[in-house]
């Protein structure tokens, strides 16, 4: 075997080794990636897989019950998708407050969520933080621009 040959044959089995390895992690990634749908792209796609719903809790649409099961309705303002949560609720999770929930959409419609992410608006402060800025007086309600 002459030496270019050798060299095209570690070539070729580089090759392979790394189209390999490339193709397990990327098939390892794609069971595990959460793609992130608002409530008009689930209805229109209806995944099979799991998946990340965001968008808001529908004002008087909270139902809570004793056993930590909660039922709402989360809208991105075109669509809404009834979604039903067992478990400890964020504390910012409340009506009118965006939220993220990661499970799975059932054939009847409702998201059977299994985790649930609370959002909050980009202007929200800590109340500490809130609180030492009205002490120093450096506190700008919103709408106010600083100094």
């Amino acid at each position: 075997m002459t030496l270019k040959k050798r060299r095209l044959w570690y070539l070729g089995l580089l090759t392979l080794f790394l189209s390999g390895s490339a193709l397990i992690v990327l098939t390892t990634l794609n069971d595990h990636l959460l793609y992130f749908m608002m409530p008009t792209d689930a209805l229109a796609k209806k995944p099979i897989k799991p998946f990340r719903l965001g968008g808001m809790v529908k004002e008087g649409s909270l139902e809570k019950s004793d056993n930590l099961e909660i039922k709402f309705e989360m809208t991105d303002g075109i669509m809404t998708i009834p979604v039903r949560y067992r478990g400890l609720v964020p504390d910012l999770f409340r009506e009118g407050q965006g939220v993220v929930a990661e499970g799975t959409l059932s054939k009847d419609g409702i998201f059977q969520a299994t985790y649930l992410l609370a959002k909050h608006d980009e202007n929200y402060m800590p109340r500490d933080v809130a609180e030492a800025l009205k002490e120093n007086g450096r506190w700008k309600p919103r709408g106010e621009k600083g100094p």
